[in-house]
């Protein structure tokens, strides 16, 4: 479907979509997600990411240090048939708002480095 952050965005308003709901998942194999107004959706959605408490997600962050975000896969773009209003999913990786550098703990990344180990 999408391959880059200007096709998703081209998506959104071409599919006139209303809700972006970015997943991830956590260390223990839940899936977790927050929803936003396609409307705040943008090109630094996708380098800056979204803000979440990280201590909200059981086993990841103290509560003195949980700021966290999420950035989003755009080849991961799917419509969701399943929602009531036009809503695009993207699963996303976890990082620290600082730096940028992924979360040891997401899954996702966890994955990405056994695949590069055996590769």
């Amino acid at each position: 479907m999408a391959k880059t952050a200007n096709d998703v965005l081209k998506l959104i308003k071409s599919k006139k979509i209303e809700f972006v709901d970015l997943r991830f998942c956590d260390i223990l194999g839940q899936w977790q997600h927050t929803s936003f107004p396609a409307s705040e959706i943008d090109a630094g959605t996708f380098k800056d990411g979204m803000g979440f408490d990280g201590s909200s997600i059981r086993g990841w962050q103290a509560i003195n240090n949980s700021d966290m975000i999420i950035l989003p896969d755009p080849s991961t773009a799917v419509i969701d048939p399943f929602m009531a209003h036009p809503t695009l999913a993207m699963i996303c990786d976890v990082a620290d708002p600082l730096t940028k550098k992924r979360y040891d703990l997401d899954p996702r990344y966890v994955a990405t480095k056994a695949e590069q180990h055996l590769g």
